[in-house]
């Protein structure tokens, strides 16, 4: 309840006071310590005391966005919507700087186009400093005249977004505001006319001197005119040895520019060159590569070819394997073919012996001989 608007509160910009104030920021508000002990029950008179107790001002501070008791105290002002009459004395107040930064942030928010330039504006003439809270915690310097700059033409102010307001061109050109006068316009006046009046004296004075003179010996006019010739002839020296002085810097220059494009082309040969030489030897290099790979290509095909050599005898001796393992297989079944098919190769190593031994010789001597020999385990006769 506590949060409510005050019933007599009148609408402003069409909608409740307190929704100038983003959701977010008033539902902080309102949880905030500050405003529970500190703004409850607080009225239009009573509200002037809290106001003489700020030290600074700001929005949201902290990880959490907690907000200062500056813009409590403006949250309150929406709730009960004091007098124009109270906010404009909240202006005018020179002995506490905060209360009239309170009093110009509520009426930025709820005035009149014409109100806000009219009350704010001559706030520009203070330039007494202000502590202002950041997002991060820290104070930071400013001052009154800033923070009515920042009210006047920015749209965020102490994480609140102001109302549009007109253009103060714009509403001159309708004939409601006064075109705005400088505090500083007052001294410029005062210059001015100091300006003139020396301006007045000096003609006043080379007057009285023209009538001072004009009666005076030609031997002194002519003196005057000697000092005017020597000053024109001193003016023209002083203009020749200045061209003498730029002609000759001119010419250092120049030379200046061709030492620096000699050396740059030097530097660009010498660029060349290295590259040229670079160039070459990866040339070089990439030739004598060429040539070995060459000359190691018949030791790689002989490798090859021993390699297929191998692989070609090892091929064969894995045939000749599973010949063998074929072979022993048959050996050892039982079948009665394979028995018959071994007897043959029997009787042909027994006349392979036969042969070898000599024994079957024609002559019968000769094979007798040899039986003998056999018998003894020495070589046949071969006659």
């Amino acid at each position: 309840m506590a949060n409510r608007t005050d019933p007599s509160a009148k609408s402003i910009r069409g909608t409740n006071p307190q929704n100038l104030v983003e959701k977010i920021l008033r539902s902080k508000i309102y949880q905030n310590t500050y405003w529970k002990e500190q703004c409850f029950g607080l009225t239009a008179e009573t509200l002037v005391d809290k106001a003489m107790e700020l030290d600074h001002l700001g929005g949201t501070h902290g990880g959490n966005r907690k907000p200062t008791p500056f813009i409590c105290l403006v949250m309150k002002m929406l709730q009960i919507q004091p007098d124009k009459e109270i906010v404009v004395e909240f202006i005018k107040n020179e002995d506490y700087k905060y209360v009239r930064v309170l009093g110009a942030f509520y009426l930025r928010l709820t005035g009149t186009d014409i109100d806000v330039y009219r009350y704010l504006e001559p706030l520009y003439n203070d330039y007494r400093k202000l502590r202002r809270k950041l997002g991060d915690g820290q104070y930071a310097l400013t001052h009154v005249d800033e923070v009515i700059d920042e009210l006047l033409t920015k749209d965020y102010s102490c994480d609140i977004a102001l109302p549009r307001i007109k253009k103060r061109l714009t509403i001159e050109a309708i004939g409601a505001l006064e075109p705005r006068k400088s505090a500083l316009e007052d001294d410029f006046e005062e210059e001015e006319e100091k300006d003139e009046d020396d301006q007045l004296m000096d003609t006043d004075i080379g007057s009285h001197d023209k009538d001072y003179y004009r009666g005076q010996s030609p031997t002194r006019e002519r003196g005057r005119d000697r000092k005017r010739d020597s000053h024109r002839h001193r003016e023209r020296d002083h203009e020749r040895e200045y061209e003498r002085d730029y002609e000759r810097d001119r010419g250092r220059g120049r030379d200046r520019d061709r030492d620096r494009d000699r050396d740059r082309e030097r530097y660009r040969e010498r660029d060349y060159r290295e590259r040229e030489r670079e160039r070459e030897g990866r040339e070089r290099d990439r030739r004598d590569r060429e040539r070995g790979s060459r000359r190691r290509s018949p030791s790689r095909s002989r490798s090859r070819s021993r390699d297929r050599d191998r692989d070609r005898k090892d091929r064969d001796h894995d045939g000749e394997e599973r010949r063998r393992r074929h072979a022993r297989d048959n050996s050892s079944s039982p079948r009665r073919g394979a028995a018959e098919d071994e007897k043959p190769p029997k009787k042909k190593k027994e006349k392979e012996k036969k042969k070898d031994d000599g024994t079957d010789h024609p002559d019968p001597e000769i094979a007798e001989a040899n039986r003998i020999r056999a018998s003894l385990g020495m070589k046949p006769l071969k006659l």
